[in-house]
């Protein structure tokens, strides 16, 4: 007979693997704080807790056997619990300052921003006189670790994870499907883990040796790690207050080719290693993302040129403006359509056509297997092809139309799930927008309706900056308690696509 409940105990014994797995991350932001002098301290004890909460969940079952629903309920609490632990250095590395971040809320919801990829903050005043290098780093190596994915990097190490590692991954996985790329499924975690890891290292080696010369004197060895943690997963987060504003223009181009690969499907790669790179080319969701990123690059770009900002809006040019509004309006796109969220500019001072423009792009998304956030390209190719099939059947009631992308028939089934999680990601974002409006407007801190919809967009979306205060410069550090609760939930359910969190609510719970 098939099990219809949750193993509590063998889902919190794997999640307790999974904890301690993750603490071993905090020896980076470690060394980084015994080079500088800065906050060892906070990170060693943080370890030691995080080992213990770790090791205390693993012991509640000897032998967990994890079933399709436990797998659901896993993901889902591996990912709270990830926020949690993250939050501790936050903490601790706080007391007694005058730090934002010393306050648990306000811990959590960087935590779990960093490990979403959204990039939000609710911090001020980000920079090294306030915050020390370690802590930065960590901000910065949560969206490393977050953006691949934390189940996808546990199944290529935990061995025993690897029988339900399809099922987790699935999970986890952002966009409608999983590709297997080897037999294995362990074998295509690391393969995806090593992809993604090649392109942080280029980055990274890059952003470096440009360093080295006159065209990016900003942009030293901690910037070039810091940023390449940041930039793949497309997080967003920068240890520096003005985000990519604070580096030279050729710094700035530097970065788009990483965040436009960042929101392209990881196996499509894996096909050129394998010497089929046509495999990518006769991709239809790639090639339709490149489209988009192209197109909405181009119109942005035509209208900062044509009067849609003051040059000193675009980035404090009074000549050069050309190639300053074309790298504003590609950087821009290339930023926000897969959630990475990095700026080079206030766009939350522009003129309100372009604000809406750039929410218009916020919603589409990367590519399914990326590391981007939002709907997803492919999502909106069924559901457009979806419609224009049921106008057509309406009007043809005999006729008798698949959908197809690419060529191939897509299941009945899975344009019934990308339908449902369509609706449920618009009826949340509504939802969170009205609440967002109206409790910021009891504590006398009004947001407008326009900036309230961007809130609850660059929360559920994973996308980070806003509009208004909550602009790219800007921070959610002055918003309610409990708004700031609703959007560490928002991050959550956004980064897992809403079901398997929503799923934890309708299965029951087996205690043995």
């Amino acid at each position: 007979m098939t099990r219809t409940t949750v193993d509590a105990r063998a889902t919190l014994s794997y999640t307790g693997s999974i904890v301690k797995l993750l603490s071993a991350s905090m020896s980076v932001p470690l060394v980084v704080g015994l080079i500088y002098g800065e906050d060892a301290i906070a990170f060693a004890v943080s370890m030691t807790i995080a080992v213990a909460i770790g090791a205390g969940l693993e012991r509640l079952d000897d032998e967990p056997d994890l079933g399709p629903r436990d797998a659901l309920a896993l993901v889902s609490l591996a990912w709270l619990m990830a926020a949690v632990i993250g939050a501790i250095p936050y903490v601790i590395a706080g007391y007694g300052t005058t730090s934002a971040l010393g306050h648990p809320v306000n811990a959590l919801f960087e935590s779990m921003s960093g490990f979403t990829t959204t990039g939000a903050t609710a911090t001020r005043e980000i920079s090294f006189e306030r915050h020390s290098h370690a802590v930065l780093m960590w901000r910065q190596l949560t969206q490393w670790l977050g953006g691949m994915g934390i189940i996808v990097l546990m199944v290529a190490i935990l061995p025993q994870l690897a029988v339900n590692g399809a099922e987790l991954m699935k999970s986890e996985a952002p966009g409608p499907g999983l590709q297997k790329l080897t037999p294995r499924i362990v074998e295509t975690a690391r393969a995806l883990w090593l992809i993604y890891l090649a392109f942080t290292v280029a980055m990274i080696a890059l952003l470096a040796l440009l360093g080295l010369t006159p065209l990016a004197p900003e942009m030293d060895l901690y910037n070039a790690i810091a940023h390449g943690f940041s930039t793949l997963p497309t997080g967003g987060f920068s240890p520096e207050a003005e985000s990519i504003a604070a580096f030279s223009p050729v710094v700035q181009w530097v970065f788009v080719p990483f965040m436009v690969i960042a929101g392209v499907n990881f196996a499509l790669f894996w096909f050129v290693l394998r010497d089929d790179p046509t495999r990518m080319f006769e991709n239809t969701e790639f090639r339709v993302y490149l489209g988009l990123v192209t197109g909405f690059a181009a119109i942005l770009a035509v209208g900062l040129f044509s009067g849609g900002a003051p040059a000193t809006e675009i980035g404090g040019l009074t000549e050069g403006i050309t190639e300053n509004a074309l790298r504003q309006g590609v950087f821009q796109v290339a930023s926000l359509m897969n959630s990475t969220g990095f700026a080079t500019a206030d766009f939350a001072q522009w003129d309100t056509q372009t604000r809406f423009f750039l929410l218009l792009v916020m919603f589409v998304g990367g590519s399914a297997g990326s590391t981007g956030g939002g709907i997803k390209v492919i999502r909106w190719l069924i559901v457009l092809k979806t419609l224009r099939r049921e106008l057509y059947t309406t009007a043809n009631p005999d006729v008798v139309r698949p959908v197809r992308l690419g060529g191939d028939v897509v299941d009945e089934d899975v344009i019934r799930g990308i339908l449902v999680f369509t609706l449920l990601y618009f009826l949340l974002f509504a939802l969170a927008a009205v609440f967002i409006e109206l409790d910021t407007t009891r504590i006398g801190e009004p947001l407008s309706g326009t900036e309230a919809l961007a809130a609850s967009l660059a929360t559920i979306g994973n996308i980070g900056p806003g509009l208004g205060p909550l602009g790219p410069f800007g921070s959610y550090e002055f918003l309610p308690t409990t708004t700031k609760l609703l959007m560490i939930g928002l991050m959550w359910i956004g980064r897992l696509e809403i079901v398997p969190v929503l799923a934890l609510f309708v299965v029951g719970v087996e205690e043995r």
